[in-house]
């Protein structure tokens, strides 16, 4: 199902066919993401990302760029994460050569225009606000702050209204030069691809060995890895933000396993019993027999190093302690009984039939591989993958919740009117 490739420069490439579709994703990841910050360079990742996208000498303009995209009908982003950077353009499969010329000219070519860097100031200081005024959005950064406490993970992946706005351009060049070098980065080509792929991508990155030889002034520094996460949290953890809203936003999280980590497959299907579907344990519970509820989840976030299991969910301020209640002995009944057999078969076919439906689309592919291959995993097909999943036995998801629902390890966010929420402190920790 894919190709592996390493380039003169180091560079590796993905080359993933796809029969019986047109399109074709063309996506360029970086490892480097919001983790690799210092405190001072909070949001520089991000910024780089969106400066990517505004002009290049022969496109001067952002109208440039996404003109010349638009009039190919193709979709294209990109996004900045904890762990790496990713920037793609999804098209037509006979737009594959401009979809690697335009992708290689803003890499390589994008031309930080000072007067761009000062406007985009204020462009990311209202996302920042964004974010921060949406409780639903802004709940996500509040539990991930609580769990990573004391870490570069904790910190929101755009920076602050205070470390964008004092952020030096020669700063961040230098931020970019460390990092966008060939040996961190991966192309993943999924789709329609033909049998000139590998040419194609040859003649558009082998050049990547010349970017950023001096940006900001003097020699590339040797990237620097991110300092490993230590989980020191002896006693839950909780932080609440009084706002005026008419909806209470909860998240629950507690500290859980990395990527590489051979108990991750059973605590993804746990957390699919417990509040990934909508059969799952804690939508029938909280939502269709108690009406406590429109949205509520349960979610894994793994790292590298660390990962988080969550549970989120938006109440109703009158029945907030009945909510959260309700939640808690959910807790407890999973941890001290386990699944079922049934509950595990179930989850089992549901992780198989999502796999099979997100697999049809090209960038769904691309991503599935390409971010393997920049985190430095082994690579494994979805086959493997599955086989993998399928193994996962009772005892396996049993042996996770006992080892990821301890209550001293769990931190609770709240974003409510109420300032008063010792009661629900108190709730939540009795399992």
């Amino acid at each position: 199902m894919y190709h592996k490739h390493i380039l003169s420069n180091g560079l590796r490439v993905i080359v993933c066919p796809q029969k019986n579709t047109k399109a074709i994703t063309s996506l360029v990841l970086f490892k480097v993401g919001s983790r690799y910050e210092t405190p001072r360079l909070s949001g520089a990742a991000h910024f780089i990302e969106h400066l990517m996208f505004k002009g290049t000498a022969r496109r001067p303009t952002t109208l440039d760029l996404s003109r010349e995209l638009d009039s190919m009908g193709a979709e294209y982003n990109a996004f900045t994460g904890k762990d790496a950077t990713g920037y793609f353009v999804k098209s037509a499969s006979h737009y594959l050569l401009n979809s690697l010329d335009i992708l290689s000219d803003m890499l390589f070519n994008s031309k930080f225009d000072p007067a761009e860097f000062k406007r985009e100031k204020g462009v990311l200081t209202e996302e920042i606000r964004m974010y921060f005024d949406n409780p639903l959005m802004h709940i996500e950064d509040m539990i991930e702050e609580l769990v990573f406490k004391g870490s570069a993970l904790g910190r929101n992946i755009a920076g602050s209204e205070k470390t964008v706005s004092a952020m030096k351009r020669d700063e961040m060049l230098a931020f970019r030069d460390n990092f966008y070098n060939p040996k961190r980065a991966v192309v993943a080509v999924a789709g329609d691809v033909g049998d000139n792929i590998l040419d194609l991508i040859k003649k558009y990155f082998t050049n990547f060995s010349l970017f950023g030889r001096s940006s900001a002034g003097g020699h590339r520094k040797t990237a620097k890895e991110f300092r490993k996460f230590r989980q020191k949290q002896t006693a839950a953890r909780f932080q609440s933000l009084q706002k005026k809203t008419e909806q209470v936003q909860m998240a629950i999280g507690f500290p859980s396993y990395a990527y590489r980590d051979s108990r991750l497959p059973a605590l993804n299907l746990m957390s699919i019993i417990f509040g990934g579907t909508m059969s799952s344990r804690l939508f029938i519970e909280v939502r269709e027999r108690r009406g406590l509820a429109y949205f509520v989840r349960s979610g894994v976030q793994p790292y590298e190093d660390a990962g988080m299991f969550y549970i989120r969910a938006g109440l109703d301020p009158t029945r907030l302690e009945e909510a959260v209640g309700v939640i808690s002995a959910e807790i407890l009944k999973l941890k001290k009984a386990g699944v079922t057999e049934a509950e595990l078969n179930r989850a089992k076919k549901t992780v198989e039939g999502r796999m099979a439906l997100d697999l049809e689309d090209s960038y769904a592919v691309a991503s599935f591989f390409g971010h393997q291959e920049v985190l430095n995993l082994k690579l494994k097909t979805p086959e493997e993958k599955l086989a993998e999943m399928k193994k996962v036995t009772l005892k396996d998801v049993k042996r996770a919740a006992g080892e990821i629902l301890n209550k001293n390890k769990l931190s609770l966010a709240i974003i409510s009117q109420t300032k008063d929420l010792k009661k629900i402190r108190q709730s939540v920790s009795q399992f």
